[in-house]
């Protein structure tokens, strides 16, 4: 496995997973993120993967109305977009790089779950009309050289029309001292403010070293340009979150 480049997570490295199916089972989790200049924070983790739609956040809410024909939920994690849009009749298939997440969606009522990364998205999935990063999954984009890679394997899915409903953080929209710094920290390692280097802790478990990567609007509307992709709609949130919709260029 190539840095910073999932396959497919074992499971000694499947923290998320382990997360997910412990809150299915009842169990209290409390997650570890640990970001790469030694800041820490703990979480409630998965419980916001199984919100149902009354309790997603309002930009989430709006977004979805966009979603159309067949879709593709990339980071599906247990499955809440994936199970609503597929109650609204729509057919989804929903990819994640965590076993034990693509598990819970299947024993959750998903009709088509698999374990897939965004690295590794084909033709096998066959042709998508709406695809879904919901969960400020952007983030998954890792920074601006693998979103350009990853656009061109989604241009490949694409029918016409297609539209890229994705859900971000601008990274800049805090007073926090630490992630300020952080943020500096970054700039002057030659990173985006927001190239978030981090890995999740569970029990016994904890994941790679990630590149996740929050960004301002001005920022995704630049790192789009020659990309043949296009931001046609910014939905704003609370907090800095937000969410987008993008289309192909020679479409618009």
């Amino acid at each position: 496995m190539k840095k910073g480049r999932l396959t497919m997570l074992p499971d000694s490295q499947d923290a998320y997973g382990h997360e997910i199916i412990d809150h299915m089972q009842g169990k209290p989790v409390l997650e570890i993120i640990e970001r790469d200049d030694r800041y820490i924070e703990i979480t409630s983790g998965p419980k916001a993967y199984f919100a149902p739609f009354k309790d997603w956040p309002d930009h989430e809410k709006q977004a979805i109305k966009f979603a159309k024909g067949r879709v593709l939920d990339v980071g599906c994690g247990a499955g809440r977009v994936l199970l609503y849009l597929q109650e609204k009749g729509l057919e989804c298939v929903g990819i994640d790089v965590s076993s034990l997440a693509v598990k819970a969606c299947r024993e959750r009522g998903a009709k088509d779950a698999r374990v897939i990364s965004i690295t590794r998205v084909g033709p096998p999935l066959g042709k998508f009309d709406s695809i879904l990063m919901f969960g400020n999954n952007f983030s998954l984009f890792g920074g601006k050289k693998r979103t350009e890679w990853v656009l061109e394997k989604y241009r490949r899915l694409a029918n016409p029309g297609i539209q890229l409903i994705v859900t971000a953080t601008d990274p800049y929209a805090t007073n926090d001292p630490d992630h300020l710094n952080y943020q500096k920290f970054n700039l002057r390692r030659g990173r985006m403010g927001g190239q978030i280097r981090l890995r999740v802790r569970y029990k016994k478990y904890q994941t790679p070293w990630l590149d996740h990567l929050l960004v301002s609007q001005p920022e995704m509307t630049a790192m789009l340009k020659g990309s043949g992709w296009k931001v046609t709609k910014f939905i704003p949130g609370s907090s800095g979150a937000y969410a987008a919709v993008i289309q192909r260029e020679n479409e618009i």
